[in-house]
């Protein structure tokens, strides 16, 4: 087993036993074993890959140059979200000029083989994917986890107006469960499923949904980590509702001159009243990931060497 694989496969044990271990009232070291489970293990014991903290979660506890190091530490923030601290989290791959696909709605592929497997992963450890029916309607998305093992989480198709058709693959290859979401004004009375998805109605605000109804709704179903996937129109109608968590936007070494935009939100007139948040920074094959926390603002933390240039590639 290479060190990705064992990574991924402790990184899917600690999402699997946060909601378990998070009643601890104090911290503790675990261990994995050669199943791919954790155990719990003495604070000193030599074999510790993860420590649990029960107000922030989990943590790293290996060494920064151990090859796993990494991946274990890019995907821990959800990982470490339980019931009664739930995640969502967006994610968005744009070339550099900031567009996400051409003006005929091409995006396949903006970003490279690497982030296409994040993309996945993040869909085995969240219990929801969210994407708008545009992403639907351009791409025929199936959301589901066959790049890499884990479970498929339930897919959520945003579309206020119903306005999709019911051949799409979402609709009808029972890959996994699908929630068709829809503005209560687009829902007549007896409209349960398109194909075999389940029509649920929401409050909608025009040609948008309540995005705290989805919530909402979401999380009477048990989804405590949601993954709102895409695109640009429904990442940022979640972003404007202050309704992410975590935001990462993967940076591809393409230039697309015009097209659609990422993220599209009210313009600010000052940089001051423009949000900075914490980041951390990956390299995922040629494409670099910010993974920013929308919760914490750049201003709180510690100054670091600001003044330091690193060549990462």
């Amino acid at each position: 087993m290479t060190p990705a694989d064992q990574a991924w496969h402790i990184v899917l044990a600690a999402a699997a036993e946060a909601d378990r271990v998070a009643g601890a009232a104090e911290p503790a070291m675990y261990a994995a074993t050669a199943a791919g489970e954790l155990r719990r293990v003495a604070d000193d014991a030599a074999d510790a890959v993860l420590r649990w903290q029960p107000r922030s979660g989990w943590s790293v506890v290996i060494a920064g140059d151990d090859p796993r190091c990494p991946l274990i530490d890019l995907y821990l923030p959800i990982c470490s979200a339980t019931d009664a601290r739930p995640i969502t989290v967006g994610h968005l791959g744009q070339s550099l000029d900031g567009f996400i696909a051409t003006h005929a709605g091409e995006s396949q592929y903006v970003t490279g083989e690497e982030n296409i497997r994040h993309l996945h992963r993040l869909r085995a450890l969240c219990d929801a994917v969210v994407v708008g029916a545009g992403t639907v309607a351009a791409d025929d998305p199936q959301l589901t986890t066959r790049h890499v093992s884990g479970p498929s989480p339930v897919r959520v198709v945003l579309d206020p107006s119903r306005r999709l058709a019911d051949h799409y693959r979402v609709f009808t290859d029972a890959a996994a469960n699908t929630l068709y979401v829809c503005g209560k004004s687009a829902v007549r009375d007896g409209d349960t499923h398109v194909g075999q998805a389940a029509v649920i109605a929401v409050d909608d605000e025009g040609d948008r949904l309540d995005v705290t109804a989805v919530l909402e709704m979401l999380r009477a179903r048990g989804c405590h980590r949601i993954f709102v996937e895409g695109g640009g129109v429904t990442v940022s109608m979640f972003l404007e509702a202050n309704a992410l968590d975590r935001l990462q936007i993967a940076i591809a070494p393409l230039l697309i001159g015009d097209g659609r935009p990422a993220i599209r939100l009210a313009p600010r007139l000052a940089l001051s009243d423009c949000h900075r948040p914490r980041y951390r920074v990956f390299r995922m094959g040629a494409d670099v990931l910010f993974d920013c926390d929308l919760r914490s603002d750049a201003a709180d933390w510690p100054a670091g060497d600001t003044a330091a240039i690193t060549r990462i590639i």
